[in-house]
Formats: structure tokens, sequence, C-alpha cells
């Protein structure tokens, strides 16, 4: 079985003591890419090394986290709009919304998404979207300017079954993480049933949300397979069908 985890941070500082460990049980476990999405402009140096040591499977995004965006987000874009004249990359992302830690700068980050949003749909990128506690407003931004341009996942879903509707009528893939493994998580699992898998996206979002049985612990890629667990207990298959898919589903997304 092969697998993509499609949103995950292995390059942050949570790693540094066994980056290569972590990335040697992701492969062993059948995790052939990792995708990185980018969070600020003090992760840059961070995310290129990660990204140029282990060439061969973690591939980067690049984009302005809604958390990082601040009173200077015009500088700000603009030095991750220099960074794709420099480099490529698989996506636009970690880009989006974040209504549940502080709404200082929710102007602001509304400039960065609907900016980060054209910069997709004028390079053809994907993109990869943050919405905690903001999801209706994320897919009103994409609604606003979808011209059958976008596409992409909404990292990290929690929503309704109306909201997940929305998304895929879009283009737009699910991001399932470990939350879906979590006690509480039974509306979630509800919800993601009655969604066909082919608008599925398997990640862990390293290091945080860590599936059971590792909840409360760093997570790593090499936990994908507990989350797909999960799915194939929802939707009555095999797990070398939920790697097929989801894997599938990855690759048609981002240009890997």
């Amino acid at each position: 079985m092969e697998w993509i985890d499609t949103h995950t941070h292995l390059f942050l500082p949570e790693f540094d003591a066994d980056r290569d460990e972590v990335i040697q049980r992701a492969l062993q476990s059948g995790v052939t890419y990792m995708l990185l999405p980018n969070i600020d402009e003090n992760s840059l140096q961070a995310l290129y090394a990660c990204a140029t040591k282990y060439a061969g499977c973690c591939k980067a995004m690049m984009g302005l986290h809604p958390c990082s965006v601040n009173q200077e987000v015009k500088k700000q874009l603009q030095i991750i709009a220099k960074q794709f004249d420099e480099k490529k990359f698989i996506a636009v992302g970690e880009i989006g919304l974040d209504y549940y830690w502080d709404l200082s700068y929710r102007a602001e980050q509304l400039e960065a998404f609907r900016t980060q949003l054209q910069w997709a749909g004028e390079w053809h990128l994907p993109v990869s979207i943050h919405s905690r506690s903001s999801l209706d407003d994320c897919i009103q931004e994409i609604k606003n300017i979808q011209r059958g341009q976008l596409k992409g996942v909404f990292h990290c879903f929690t929503g309704t079954i109306e909201q997940a509707k929305q998304i895929i009528d879009m283009g737009f893939a699910l991001g399932i993480g470990g939350v879906i493994t979590f006690q509480k998580s039974t509306a979630l699992r509800e919800t993601i049933s009655q969604i066909p898998p082919e608008h599925i996206v398997l990640e862990t979002d390293a290091p945080y949300l860590s599936p059971v049985p590792f909840r409360g612990k760093r997570n790593e890629s090499s936990r994908i397979p507990y989350i797909a667990q999960t799915l194939s207990s929802l939707y009555g298959f095999q797990q070398s069908e939920i790697a097929r898919i989801t894997t599938a589903n990855a690759l048609r997304i981002f240009p890997i």
C-alpha cells in the first residue's frame, strides 16, 4: 500500500532531533510522499532545508498561514510572492482564515487569503486551506472567485455534511486527519461516511493532532495508516482500497 500525507510540518523544531528516523518510519509505513505547507517568512529556511535533504519524498508548498498574518501583511506577502519567482512549489499553502485564536487581524487575514487565492488561480496551483472556526467564510471567498480555476484541499475538515457538499461542488477535497479517530468525533465520522472517498485525502498535520492510540503525543507521517483504519471501518473497505483511492486523489490534485 502506498499513502500520501498531504499536510505535514516535518520541518518544525519538534523534529530536529530525529527527523531522519521520522521520515524513515514514514517510508517504511508506505507513505511515499509528504507534502510540506509553509507557515510564514520565518519558516522558509527550515522548509527549504527539509525539502532539499529529502527531495525524493518531501515536497514543499508556499504560503502565508493566517495565524502569522499581522499589520505588516503587505510586506509578508511580498516575501512569500518572491519565493515563487525563485523556486517551484506543488501548491499555495497553508493559507486561509483562523477565527479561533485571535481576530485582531481579521481584515489582514482576508487580504492575505484573497491575494493568495488569486495567485493560485493565475499560476494554476492547488491550495491547502486552513479554516479553523471560519469554514463558511473560506467557502464563500472561494465561491466569489471560483471560475473553475481553483482546486485543492480543505485541510483538517471538521464541518457539516452541508459544508462538505459545498466544498465538493467547488471541486475541492476534504483533508482528513487524526481528529476523525477521536472518541468525541462522532458527528465528523457520520458526515464523512456520507461522502464518497473519491473526495478525500489523508493528512497528519504533524506534529499536531496525533490519531488514537497516540493522542497527546507528537504526531508524524507514519501514522497515516491509523487514520485510514478509521476510514476503512466507516466505508467497509479494505485499507488497500482506501490507500488506492486517497493516493489517486492526492496525485490528481497536487503536481507531485
